[in-house]
């Protein structure tokens, strides 16, 4: 394991005063733009304010004043964050002649974090959260605990109604640290109704990256009260045995963790049994999404650590048998957290997915270099089964890129090289394309002879396809199935993968209403999470929803897609009398003459299709894992507790 030095609490409780509050503008343009601030306002943007509060506590917490934060989601859809920390300055800032409470929750840019000396590292929005959620709140109200004392301010829309006042009683019983409640305003967002699963993850995400740090979530809401409560003592060391759960990982988590100046790097890694690769990248506590340079430092750290220990053991004797960057990311989960001066970092995008640091990459690559030599030298057993894993995967990507050339070269792409099952549209801009993946040749033709050829597509899917769960990437090319999709997709695979090729921007999987259907849809989703996984998170991937009822009463045909929408159409067809009803149940695509199947499921103007997205990219692999993968008992312990709530079609 690698050397650590412990970071110094940046400043004593008595030294945080309103000298270190600085103020940059006012509140004028965050009503106007809000989305400039907070990203958008929808759902997504109401969660982002809520996140700046908490990470207002996180940061008391990560420079070492506070033990918990709690979030409690209150009955009139108001929240409130209080945490333990030294509690906002409230003294007078004799430039502005108001307090410093007053000045952090009304000006734009005022915050400790501005000027280094209160916040070494936080996770907020530049400093400028708490003022941009009060502008947006239809009310807010601070109470702040100091030095023995109490003290409140209430706003409006960002406007304060009271001063900062003094007063003798609270809710609470903590000597220090501070309490915000706020109600978003109707005004700005289309809905205030906050998410307690959205929350219940941002959350489990902070306690990893701040071991040590009590959360506590309370939803008042419900007839019934809901709580949850995160601590973890191992850090992302936690987070990394949490994600390979159930994967049968190959050796200990290697934990790598060091300052380099005012930046520290934590590392934690460990190889898996499996195929894919699960690797998430953080600064502060910000999740960057998109990698950025100190991702790319640890995987260029990686890939040379393994090679110069193959090659100094004398498992790897010439350059061609030199591992590759892919070769070390086969069953590799590995978590990258750098913490640094938040006036420094630079994302690439407003959405702080990507870190553009440049000087970050060569300290994350040096501190992991050093990390993973230590570790392979004092551990030769474990670095065996790391060079064994990455040697094998070598060897099926060269195997792969055999299979791949043989398939991809000539100009797969092009029409003339397309797949004999696939029934193409004349349409040749991608964005205005759409392919439907039909299970078995007779359902596709029957979409065939219902679609509209000059947007959409069908390829016939025969079958059960293999499963990608369990499977490397040679044999998911020699599979005919899956090639036929690959190359009519034309984006490749694996390291050949050109998204800017994708064929068409809905990728539309209709399959059987019934077990059978439900089965091969499963397959097919792994396919895609697993290994054209950037179809899902641009949100090209859908699922055909066909109806599962046809009602008939005279000629009167209506179309139902769940049993409650049966009952509802019988009613209103007969109007409460006894007629003659005739209920179909489709239990398949093929049971639809083609003009029903375009009618109900193909016309844009009618159908219904539910958007594939992911929500929780830690939950998502799991979940893949535990029912696609080797392990039974997993599989079977999901079935035995959630088998009264299945819906059975017998």
């Amino acid at each position: 394991m690698a050397d650590s030095k412990k970071q110094t609490k940046s400043s004593k409780s008595s030294d945080y005063t309103a000298s270190h509050i600085q103020v940059l503008e006012g509140l004028e343009p965050v009503r106007k733009r809000p989305g400039m601030y907070i990203g958008s306002t929808d759902t997504i943007g109401l969660h982002e304010s809520l996140r700046e509060i908490i990470d207002n506590a996180v940061d008391e917490a990560l420079a070492g004043h506070a033990k918990n934060v709690w979030i409690m989601l209150n009955k009139d859809s108001s929240t409130t964050v209080v945490d333990d920390g030294r509690g906002i300055p409230v003294d007078i800032m004799p430039q502005y002649k108001k307090s410093a409470l007053e000045i952090v929750m009304t000006k734009l840019h005022a915050g400790g974090k501005f000027g280094g000396s209160a916040y070494k590292v936080s996770g907020g929005l530049h400093g400028v959260g708490s003022s941009v959620v009060n502008a947006l709140s239809e009310w807010m109200w601070i109470e702040v605990r100091r030095n023995g004392k109490i003290y409140r301010q209430e706003y409006k829309r960002g406007v304060p109604t009271t001063g900062v006042k003094e007063v003798k009683s609270s809710n609470s019983e903590l000597k220090s640290g501070t309490t915000a409640t706020f109600l978003p305003d109707k005004q700005v967002f289309s809905t205030i109704e906050f998410d307690f699963d959205t929350i219940k993850k941002a959350i489990r995400e902070r306690a990893y990256l701040v071991p040590g740090l009590y959360f506590h979530l309370v939803d008042e809401r419900g007839e019934e009260k809901k709580e949850v409560n995160y601590y973890f003592e191992g850090g992302i060391k936690s987070l990394v045995e949490k994600i390979n759960e159930n994967k049968n990982p190959l050796h200990n988590v290697i934990f790598i963790n060091k300052h380099e100046g005012d930046v520290e790097v934590e590392i934690a890694l460990q190889y898996n049994e499996g195929y894919a690769e699960n690797v998430e990248s953080y600064v502060n506590v910000i999740n960057t999404v998109n990698g950025g340079t100190h991702l790319t430092g640890f995987r260029m750290a990686l890939t040379r650590a393994v090679n110069d220990y193959g090659k100094k053991i004398g498992s790897f004797k010439n350059g061609d048998d030199a591992i590759t960057g892919d070769d070390t990311r086969e069953g590799l989960t590995a978590v990258v957290y750098v913490k640094m001066p938040q006036d420094r970092i630079q994302f690439e995008g407003q959405t702080k997915g990507k870190l553009g640091n440049a000087e970050i990459q060569p300290i994350v690559a040096q501190i992991a270099k050093e990390g993973l030599s230590t570790f392979f030298e004092e551990n030769p057993s474990e670095a065996r089964k790391i060079l064994e894993k990455v040697y094998l995967a070598a060897k099926a990507r060269l195997a792969a890129k055999a299979a791949k050339e043989a398939i991809l070269r000539k100009g797969a792409l092009e029409g003339s090289s397309l797949p004999g099952k696939l029934w193409d549209c004349q349409e040749k801009d991608a964005s205005q394309c759409e392919i439907y993946l039909v299970e078995g040749d007779s359902a596709a033709g029957t979409a065939k002879s219902g679609r509209d050829r000059k947007f959409q597509a069908i390829l016939p899917i025969g079958g059960k396809i293999l499963n990608t769960e369990r499977a490397r990437l040679d044999k998911i090319i020699e599979f005919e199935e899956l090639k036929n999709l690959i190359i009519a997709l034309g984006m490749g695979i694996g390291e050949t993968v050109n998204f800017e090729k994708l064929r068409y921007h809905r990728v539309i999987l209709m399959t059987d209403a019934d077990v059978d259907g439900e089965h091969i849809e499963t397959l097919l989703l792994t396919f895609f999470y697993r290994h054209l996984p950037d179809i899902v998170k641009k949100g090209f991937l859908y699922v055909a929803q066909p109806p599962l009822y046809k009602i008939q009463v005279g000629k009167d045909i209506q179309y139902a897609y769940s049993d409650e929408e049966k009952d509802q159409a019988i009613k209103a067809m007969t109007d409460g009398k006894k007629t003659a009803v005739n209920v179909q149940r489709y239990k398949g695509l093929g049971e639809m003459n083609a003009d029903q199947l375009w009618e109900t499921t193909m016309n844009p103007s009618n159908r219904i299709l539910k958007q594939v997205t992911i929500e929780d990219l830690e939950e998502a692999d799991a979940v893949f894992t535990m029912l696609m993968g080797d392990e039974v008992p997993p599989r079977k312990h999901f079935i035995q507790s959630n088998a009264k709530t299945a819906t059975l079609d017998v």
